[in-house]
């Protein structure tokens, strides 16, 4: 498992991507970091028109139940495969 420490070091390289990741992947990257930090999302589904916000809780609230452990992990390696593809 990765280690709060590693977990930083990607947030920190995940903002010196050679390139912009699709808004797929922004959201995986988005939904996961807040997965490790905060746990399982909290309050009501954005609503209106802000389809960005409904976007962003529809992915942190797709990762419901998944550990911090298991998100800080995946976020890393998701972050490293980035840079592996670049």
């Amino acid at each position: 498992m990765a280690t709060p420490e590693e977990f930083e070091a990607a947030a920190t390289r995940s903002k010196e991507l050679p390139s912009k990741p699709s808004n797929t992947v922004l959201l995986q990257l988005y939904s996961l970091y807040k997965q490790a930090s905060e746990g399982d999302v909290t309050g009501d589904r954005p609503g209106g028109f802000d389809f960005k916000a409904i976007a962003k809780y529809d992915a942190w609230s797709s990762l419901k139940g998944k550990s911090a452990d298991e998100a800080r992990q995946e976020y890393v390696d998701l972050v490293n495969s980035l840079f592996q593809q670049a």
